[in-house]
């Protein structure tokens, strides 16, 4: 089956598991994206309609169960392969191990995790019995355990579909005999007390390591449970609370009157001893009805001389026998007369003037119609509303609380369940936009508000988180919030600085950067040596976004000067004759220069 698509929809990955009744695989559901898992029947029960016409009828019914401790069923089907029926269930896929697992792991496991187990069991079935159905399978294998602790009870349509000569016919349902009830074992009726048998076995299991009963062939089980009383857990593990065992003696009682009458009376003994182990809360004794006792059949003492001389007057009393038979038939006749006439005249007398109303919430419409007619009233539908815990047909609600006291005739008056009127929200994760209109549309949902961002994770236009959870369950037409991712965000870079870097350097902060070195030009410069950036075309600091180009011009080494040429030799030029200089005139002013100095002609 590995590689398969059942109903066009699962994709079969693995397989995880088999029972005596099916195959179980992991599959991938192509609609909403999710790994389910995928219970297929046997061949040897797919040729046989009676089985299978209870198997769809009761895993249909059971998929309406929604409770934290019982397995989801999403979808039941069937489908051709090769010209063989293939029926399957699809359930939700279950992180974890069978309880079955664990005790054969731990070999036993401790009080708090029995109780713990046990009221998480117990609630699962209070719900299933609250709703009409019973388990009938109740056992370790059928009960998983999530990674955090939580347990949860599978098999619901499958096990009722069951009949008692499963037992027989199928060699690999023998671990079912282990946990059945004397009843079942019998053949005879089973109800909501026969599931709180197993569930006693469970727990007996749980606490000691080991089944009560063992056998070679399921019948010598089978016996033991209708015949051998079950021995004490604590004949096993003296450790063992007293209250503990009182519980689990009482829910696997061979008698069904003996046992809880619900599973509510045994939460709620179980929740005290969570509470306090050494509280005295049950007295299971057995009830030990008084021995037969033999009454001697009492003998004629007479001697021979009393039986002789007693014959004389057995003659003369046999006359008067017949007398006194007449007159007793007589007499008895009278009083038989007068006693019926009597009983007629006081039951008119003491006939009540007032009737006491039935508790009708959750019976079926034709049954509570039945009892109150019956009880001399009348029956009425007020009106028919969606629930999310009856079935369509069954009494939700009534005027008069059970209880209550009317008059003879008085019309009650209930409320019928339309069906639920609640959905499960499918996961839109990951999901393409453009497909959720349609998924929507197949569970009841309308699309609500629309938001979008961005996300380094979630690819865009796919949708990254919805409100109301998925797998939670709304009203239908409820409006489904989501955020659509616009893929990663454009963040904008700031550019480095280049210049005064290697070429090398600059290169790898161009990468480091998310951007791209465009081109590369060399240059002389003066300042920078050779091979170190001088130029960057876009300024340090600048904004960009990724994959901006980015030229750069890069250090040549400093530029070449021109050589000095030598200066060439001056042609000799002819020599001039120099300037004749003229001598001096004679100063003509009187005194000459030597008198005209001094102080001037002073008279000093």
């Amino acid at each position: 089956m590995i590689g398969t698509t059942l109903g066009e929809r699962y994709y079969i990955v693995e397989k995880i598991g088999e029972g005596g009744m099916a195959f179980v695989y992991k599959a991938r559901c192509k609609l909403l994206n999710r790994y389910v898992a995928i219970k297929i029947l046997r061949d040897e029960f797919v040729d046989d309609d009676e089985f299978v016409g209870k198997f769809r009828r009761e895993s249909q019914a059971a998929a309406s169960l929604s409770h934290p401790n019982i397995v989801n069923i999403y979808d039941v089907g069937v489908d051709e392969r090769e010209g063989q029926k293939i029926y399957y269930i699809v359930m939700e896929y279950i992180k974890g191990e069978t309880l079955k697992d664990i005790i054969r792991r731990q070999g036993k496991l401790s009080v708090d995790k029995t109780i713990d187990y046990s009221i998480q069991i117990a609630e699962a079935l209070g719900h299933a019995h609250k709703n009409h159905i019973v388990h009938r399978d109740i056992k370790p294998h059928n009960i998983m355990i999530t990674e955090d602790g939580r347990a949860k009870v599978t098999d619901f349509g499958i096990a009722r579909a069951v009949t008692s000569s499963t037992v027989t016919n199928t060699s690999n349902v023998i671990g079912s005999v282990h946990y059945f009830s004397p009843e079942q074992a019998r053949g005879g009726y089973t109800d909501e007390k026969s599931d709180i048998y197993s569930l006693g076995i469970v727990m007996y299991e749980m606490i000691t390591g080991q089944v009560p009963y063992k056998g070679d062939s399921p019948i010598t089980v089978a016996l033991k449970h209708i015949q051998d009383e079950i021995q004490p857990p604590k004949e096993l593990d003296s450790t063992i609370p007293t209250n503990l065992q009182n519980i689990i003696m009482k829910s696997a009682s061979k008698r069904q009157v003996d046992r809880y009458i619900t599973v509510n009376e045994l939460l709620r003994d179980l929740r005290r001893v969570q509470l306090d182990k050494d509280e005295a809360i049950i007295d299971h004794t057995a009830i030990m009805e008084s021995p037969t006792q033999m009454i001697p059949a009492i003998k004629d003492g007479r001697s021979n001389e009393e039986e002789g001389s007693g014959k004389e007057a057995d003659k003369e009393n046999g006359k008067g026998n017949w007398k006194i038979t007449v007159l007793a038939i007589l007499l008895a006749f009278i009083v038989v007369s007068v006693s019926a006439f009597g009983f007629f005249k006081l039951r008119d007398f003491f006939k009540p003037d007032e009737i006491i109303v039935p508790d009708l919430v959750g019976m079926e419409h034709d049954e509570a119609k039945e009892e109150v007619e019956e009880l001399g009233l009348k029956f009425s539908i007020a009106g028919e509303v969606h629930d999310d815990e009856f079935d369509i047909g069954y009494v939700v609600s009534q005027r008069n609380k059970a209880g209550e006291k009317v008059k003879p005739g008085y019309t009650i008056e209930v409320f019928i369940s339309k069906g639920s009127n609640l959905v499960g929200v499918p996961n839109l994760t990951n999901r393409n936009r453009d497909e959720i209109r349609k998924i929507l549309k197949e569970y009841d949902l309308v699309e609500g508000l629309v938001d979008y961002k961005h996300s380094d994770t979630v690819e865009a236009n796919f949708i990254i988180s919805q409100n109301p959870e998925p797998q939670s369950r709304v009203e239908k037409g409820t409006r489904i919030n989501i955020v659509v991712s616009q893929g990663p965000e454009k963040r904008l870079i700031t550019m480095p600085r280049l210049v005064g870097l290697t070429e090398k350097e600059a290169k790898n902060a161009i990468v480091a950067n998310k951007l791209v070195l465009g081109q590369i030009t060399s240059q002389p410069n003066n300042q920078y040596p050779k091979g170190i950036v001088i130029w960057q075309s876009v300024e340090q600091g600048n904004q960009l976004e990724p994959n901006t180009s980015v030229n750069i011009h890069v250090s040549s080494g400093p530029e070449e000067k021109p050589k000095p040429q030598k200066p060439k030799p001056e042609k000799p030029r002819p020599e001039e004759p120099e300037p004749e200089i003229p001598d001096p005139e004679p100063d003509p002013t009187p005194g000459g220069p030597e008198e005209s100095g001094g102080n001037g002609g002073s008279d000093d």
